[in-house]
């Protein structure tokens, strides 16, 4: 997620002080990324030291009051820069349940199917509780529409994969030999399957 971007675009929309600039976030992305006020006012600080943003004096005659943000022109330039480019798709190479996967189907000892059965029931709770969210939003509120059914096709996409990779480790595991084994060996167990 840009914040840098973000808060630029909040401004274009009319000067702010950091707390109205989180408030404003927070509402537009139906609080489900985070954003707290210590990097609102990082993110600033180095917009501002990069020509972006100015902090203005015009503001009420209450000294006690922050200074609102305001953009630069070459601000309004690199938000418009920013609406006129795709977003490119990062690099998931550091997702940590992949990661997890990847290290439990090697590391001997592991159970992977249990592991991704624990992965799929936590992935569901969250789909059930996104769904109640979005069930609640009004209507006229796109922003906030928008951000939940990303989430929602997110996750489901993530249980669609666990589904993927439980295939994959049946597959991958040999079946029991037809015959009958020779005395004193054990054939290996199969992975079985969670659903």
């Amino acid at each position: 997620m840009s914040v840098k971007h973000a808060l630029l675009a909040l401004l274009s929309w009319k000067p702010s002080t950091a707390y109205q600039l989180r408030k404003d976030f927070d509402v537009s992305t139906a609080q489900t990324l985070p954003l707290n006020i210590g990097q609102v006012s990082t993110t600033l600080q180095r917009l501002e030291r990069d020509g972006l943003v100015v902090q203005s004096a015009d503001h009420d005659d209450d000294s006690s009051a922050p200074e609102p943000w305001s953009l630069t022109q070459s601000g309004r330039d690199e938000l418009n820069a920013w609406w006129q480019s795709p977003v490119s798709r990062e690099t998931r190479g550091r997702d940590e349940l992949v990661i997890k996967l990847a290290l439990a189907v090697v590391v001997p000892g592991i159970d992977v199917a249990a592991l991704v059965q624990r992965q799929r029931s936590a992935t569901q709770r969250v789909l059930h509780d996104i769904v109640r969210v979005r069930r609640d939003v009004d209507p006229a509120d796109i922003a906030v529409r928008l951000v939940l059914d990303h989430h929602i096709f997110s996750t489901e996409a993530e249980l669609r994969w666990l589904d993927d990779v439980e295939e994959t480790l049946v597959r991958a595991t040999p079946s029991a030999a037809p015959s009958i084994p020779s005395q004193g060996s054990i054939p290996a167990p199969a992975v079985r399957s969670a659903r």
